[in-house]
């Protein structure tokens, strides 16, 4: 499975509140709006989706994800 197929699955998976507030961090690290960033996070060729989060919403995100593959 891909970083794409990856994260796709997993912002799939969470609450809308999850994903825009990784949304949100990514687009303003990176100077692009929520829609860009899902664009770029979902990308074929997209890294790790912690590779684009910044700050302590990196580790809430980690959690978070880790919390999902237990339950998957």
């Amino acid at each position: 499975m891909t970083h794409a197929e990856t994260t796709i699955k997993f912002l799939n998976a969470t609450t809308r509140k999850t994903v825009n507030m990784i949304l949100d961090n990514i687009a303003c690290h990176y100077c692009c709006t929520r829609a860009e960033a899902f664009t770029e996070v979902t990308h074929e060729e997209a890294e790790s989706l912690l590779d684009y989060v910044t700050g302590p919403e990196r580790a809430a995100t980690q959690v978070i994800m880790q919390k999902y593959q237990a339950a998957a």
